[in-house]
């Protein structure tokens, strides 16, 4: 007889950390990722424990294929992520959840970032293409050639951000995992000191 598994939304369904418990409630679970149409071909490597622990290797993998699948495509970022993490061993439920960076709410936010990020690489307020006089007979055309300003722009400033945040991505939560694991194992000798010192003194 087998076990059912926990209820996500359960109380007594607890990890360890805060973000653990964030992350097991906002991503889909490895069933319900493998009964999904568009990822049947694969469904069944998704069902790997491996592609779901979260070690100083997925986490960080999941965080960059996340950051890299949100700004690379406006549309499936869930679907792609899962895809890249099959390859790279990410972790897949951390990789989902990064991809909420860009969602409908946020999305005009980082569409002028990468817009302003363009405008600078492109240097079009210092070097811009000359544009003809606003006149009735050009006007038209000026209009045109801002629209493709803005959206070449835009477009490169995306690109910038779906290589550069991966990096970054991946940097931060090296560091992150790094202090966690850091503080854990100075709250364990802490603990082991304590348990030596009140055994020494009861000698």
């Amino acid at each position: 007889m087998t076990t059912p598994p926990p209820d996500k939304s359960s109380i007594s369904f607890r990890s360890k950390t805060w973000a653990m418990d964030v992350i097991r409630k906002n991503t889909p679970t490895r069933e319900e990722m493998a009964q999904n149409k568009y990822l049947a071909p694969i469904a069944h490597r998704f069902l790997s424990p491996e592609l779901w622990r979260f070690t100083r290797r997925s986490v960080p993998r999941g965080v960059a294929l996340g950051l890299f699948a949100a700004f690379i495509i406006p549309v499936g970022q869930i679907f792609l992520s899962a895809f890249l993490a099959l390859p790279t061993r990410a972790n897949v439920p951390l990789a989902a959840l990064i991809t909420f960076v860009t969602n409908p709410f946020t999305l005009p936010f980082w569409l002028v970032v990468a817009n302003r990020i363009g405008e600078f690489l492109l240097r079009f307020n210092v070097y811009g293409v000359t544009l003809p006089a606003a006149s009735a007979d050009g006007s038209s055309w000026v209009i045109l050639t801002m629209i493709y300003e803005m959206g070449l722009a835009t477009i490169l400033g995306g690109a910038v951000l779906a290589f550069v945040s991966p990096v970054l991505g991946w940097l931060i939560s090296v560091w992150v995992w790094r202090a966690i694991v850091y503080r854990k194992r100075a709250k364990r000798l802490k603990m082991m000191e304590a348990r030596l010192d009140r055994r020494l003194g009861a000698q």
